[in-house]
């Protein structure tokens, strides 16, 4: 979502001690005691007939996942979320239709099939799409799950009363949702939609997943309701207690339609010190650390018993530009910024050569990455020359004007993200080469991602540049970010960028459902992108996953971590 920071993410996570666990835990900490003072550093030790199990560490606590992320998230409802947090929290409770795997390829959830145009799901001229539901399905509380609960999250989303951070692609759909049976959901489109299956309650950059209509239809909107502290879901995992500032507590939902959970139980804990994370995962206190910061990768490969996955995923991280604000209304400016910039000197001081260099959104591994296009190498002479065009002259200072205007720009960050903190004075110093001077403005990551009801800068406009990680889906789809209809609330385009000619493209993109047809559009949308810069692009990002090599089953796509978390043992 977006993000992603995305505005689902956010730097800076940790947990807190474990609870005690009685007899059994005691022994094993006995265990690790003495092996401290062995004289070989051993990860697997026991002694048969002891009653030790020498298949895991003798820290790991069978049946029990011990996670640690970023910020207690502030709802746990998926359609108002805006955090990548948030959407891992509620994964564990709630499905979508469709999943992703790490190969990219669709699985059904809560659909009993995807939707393709070779099964008949996506029809011939592309305005309809069905999906068949499981029909073994219910609810937390015992209800059954029927499509009478996708119409109606349809419907939550498309409520003006209920501020959603997205309705992209929802949108199109005809309300009401077209329910034939309890089994099946027909989506009338009003044109087509090629994102349609990696949209509609799928891992996407919003990845929305089905809410319980007996539970919440009878409200007038989904704001401030009871539900979004304590969901009941379909999912592997069933919701136990959110201890605020502290952790959520799951167990396992035996009933789960895709087979009984291995997991017994899952703590969700919340810290903002990274560091005390990394000390957490030094003692075992934890079993996994989402999304550490490329700041303490190194300190992460020394832990033993801890395994590092690095996860490609389609994202970004970039400076993005409000192109309604001065003096970065002026194309001139915003490309001289991208050609000041040192990517792979960025790449290599601030995250450990853990990301890559970035020419553009669309990461190089997509279908629909344009070689071609997006912007190139570090040019500092041609970044002078383009502000020199622009009527900013050489200062006696070394920071250009403009009459009596000095070239000064507000660049907002996360002041509670390690990364951001980390990365703004680099990139000050490279600004200030080219004759650009910074002001920084640190926010809270809420505040900054926050929607604009809730004050958020970026959401209301209340900036000229901003640093920026963006998670998105599986598909190329990067509509929300730049369409002229996609203005907050109704999108993500925080840049207020404009341009018919991207509209048009996207159109293409968006209506045809044939790879080169789409392919040749981002080819457009891409050469488009460099040459309007609403965003100064830095580098590719990949998930940093920290896990006890003790965890099976975790297959991390680069979307939702959890999307399988009913396969995973420890």
């Amino acid at each position: 979502m977006v993000g992603t920071v995305d505005p689902r993410t956010g730097d800076g996570q940790g947990g807190i001690a474990p609870k005690r666990r009685g007899v059994r835990n005691l022994t094993l900490g006995l265990l690790a005691a003495f092996l401290a003072f062995a004289p070989a550093a051993c990860t697997r030790i026991g002694w048969a007939g002891a009653g030790v199990d020498t298949t895991r560490h003798p820290w790991t606590i069978p049946g029990t996942l011990r996670i640690a992320i970023s910020a207690s998230p502030k709802t746990l409802n998926p359609i108002l979320s805006t955090t990548t947090n948030e959407s891992i929290a509620e994964t564990f409770v709630l499905d979508p239709l469709v999943a992703t795997d790490p190969e990219g390829r669709d699985q059904p959830i809560l659909a009993a099939t995807v939707p393709t145009l070779e099964n008949g799901g996506i029809s011939k001229d592309g305005l309809t799409i069905v999906y068949h539901l499981r029909k073994n399905v219910r609810w937390h509380d015992g209800a059954p799950f029927t499509s009478h609960d996708v119409a109606f999250t349809v419907a939550a989303i498309m409520n003006p009363d209920t501020p959603v951070s997205t309705r992209h692609g929802y949108d199109l759909i005809e309300l009401p949702v077209a329910t034939p049976d309890r089994y099946t959901v027909k989506f009338h489109l009003k044109h087509p939609f090629a994102p349609a299956v990696h949209t509609f309650f799928a891992h996407s950059d919003s990845p929305f997943m089905i809410l319980p209509a007996h539970l919440l239809e009878r409200f007038k909107n989904l704001d401030r309701n009871p539900y979004n502290a304590a969901p009941i879901g379909t999912g592997p995992f069933k919701f136990v207690r959110w201890l605020r500032g502290d952790r959520i507590e799951y167990v396992a939902n035996d009933d789960y339609f895709l087979g009984k959970p291995k997991l017994r139980h899952i703590s969700l804990h919340f810290v903002q010190d990274e560091n005390t994370i990394v000390n957490q995962l030094r003692s075992h206190e934890m079993d996994w650390f989402v999304q550490p910061t490329p700041r303490v990768y190194p300190l992460l490969r020394t832990i033993p018993g801890i395994a590092i996955r690095l996860v490609p995923f389609n994202g970004y991280d970039a400076i993005q530009f409000n192109v309604t604000k001065a003096p970065v209304n002026d194309v001139r400016v915003r490309r001289a910024i991208g050609l000041a910039l040192d990517k792979q000197r960025l790449v290599d001081e601030i995250t450990f050569g853990t990301t890559t260099p970035a020419t553009e959104d669309l990461p190089s591994f997509s279908w629909a990455f344009d070689p071609h296009a997006g912007t190139t190498k570090h040019d500092l002479p041609q970044a002078k020359a383009l502000l020199e065009a622009a009527g900013w002259k050489a200062g006696p200072d070394g920071i250009r004007r403009r009459g009596a205007e000095r070239l000064e720009i507000g660049l907002a960050y996360r002041a509670d993200a390690l990364t951001d903190r980390l990365r703004v004075a680099p990139i000050a110093a490279m600004l200030r080469e080219a004759g650009i001077s910074l002001e920084l403005k640190g926010y809270n990551t809420a505040l900054l991602f926050a929607t604009p009801s809730e004050g958020g800068i970026l959401s209301g406009g209340r900036f000229q540049a901003a640093l920026v990680t963006w998670f998105s889906g599986v598909d190329p789809d990067n509509s929300s970010q730049v369409l002229c209809d996609q203005l907050p609330p109704t999108g993500w385009n925080w840049s207020r960028y404009c341009n018919a000619k991207m509209d048009e493209a996207q159109r293409t993109a968006l209506t045809h459902y044939d790879i080169p047809t789409r392919k040749r559009a981002y080819g457009t949308i891409e050469t488009l992108m460099a040459e309007d810069a609403p965003w100064a692009y830095l580098w590719w990002p990949r998930q940093i996953e920290a896990i006890n090599d003790d965890l099976k089953g975790f297959r991390p796509p680069g979307l939702v971590e959890n999307w399988n978390a009913y396969e995973w043992s420890i």
